[in-house]
C-alpha cells in the first residue's frame, strides 16, 4: 500500500535551502519515492499555516516511507536544511 510525506516549510535562507533542495530527489528516488507536489502554489484554508512551501511525495509502501526518512541519503540532505527552513513532515500510509 502506497504512502506519502506531507510536508510543509517555512524557507529563511532561500540561498541556503537550495541545496537541500539539489540533494533531496537522490535520497528519495533509491526508496522509490517521487513528488506529486513540490512548491508550486498553495494556501491554508483550514488551520493553522505550518509554512509557505508544501510538498507531497508518494513512495511504494509506509516501509519504504520509513526507511528513506531514516537514510544515510536523506539525513544528510536534511543537514542542508538546518538553518534554512523549518519543516514539519508527517508520513501517513495511503488507502490503496
Amino acid at each position: 500500500m502506497v504512502a506519502y510525506w506531507m510536508v510543509t516549510m517555512h524557507v529563511t535562507d532561500p540561498k541556503a535551502y537550495e541545496e537541500y533542495k539539489k540533494r533531496t530527489p537522490a535520497a528519495l528516488a533509491k526508496y522509490g519515492g517521487k513528488f506529486l507536489a513540490r512548491g508550486g502554489r498553495a494556501q491554508t484554508v483550514e488551520g493553522r499555516n505550518l509554512g509557505e512551501r508544501a510538498v507531497l511525495i508518494e513512495f511504494p509502501s509506509y516501509e519504504q516511507a520509513m526507511k528513506c526518512f531514516d537514510s544515510p541519503e536523506y539525513q544528510e540532505a536534511k543537514g542542508f536544511r538546518a538553518g534554512a527552513a523549518e519543516a514539519q513532515i508527517v508520513i501517513v500510509e495511503g488507502t490503496q
